[in-house]
């Protein structure tokens, strides 16, 4: 997490699509993103995902089908989902939010490539 400048985009909207499981955000400098919620939850910005250090992160698996229940706002600077699995630690700063949305295919891609290489599924066992 980079931290706010003057310069970072601020969402002006934040919308739960529950039946199509997607966060969709509209930023001030007009650009918008539609995340969804298995995507959000397998790259949490949490220590239980990320781990403290490069190498140690986890591998998010049978993801899927996860939902949002709520989203808590953080200060003026982020939020936080809580999951349907439970999972609530991760904090989503507006640059954060922000950097997901411009990566998002990118992200998804070396997602889909270490499930594979690993042997996880995004289905639930």
């Amino acid at each position: 997490m980079a931290g706010l400048t003057a310069t970072t985009p601020v969402p002006t909207a934040i919308t739960l699509h529950q039946q199509s499981r997607v966060l969709e955000l509209a930023f001030d400098d007009g650009r918008a993103f539609r995340l969804p919620y298995e995507f959000l939850r397998v790259h949490s910005p949490s220590a239980e995902v990320r781990g403290h250090g490069p190498g140690q992160e986890t591998l998010q698996v049978g993801k899927r089908n996860v939902g949002i229940e709520t989203v808590e706002p953080v200060g003026h600077y982020a939020i936080k989902p809580v999951f349907s699995d439970g999972h609530e630690s991760g904090i989503y700063s507006w640059d954060y939010l922000y950097e997901l949305g411009i990566r998002q295919d990118e992200l998804w891609h070396q997602y889909l490539e270490r499930l594979a290489r690993e042997g996880g599924s995004r289905d639930p066992r």
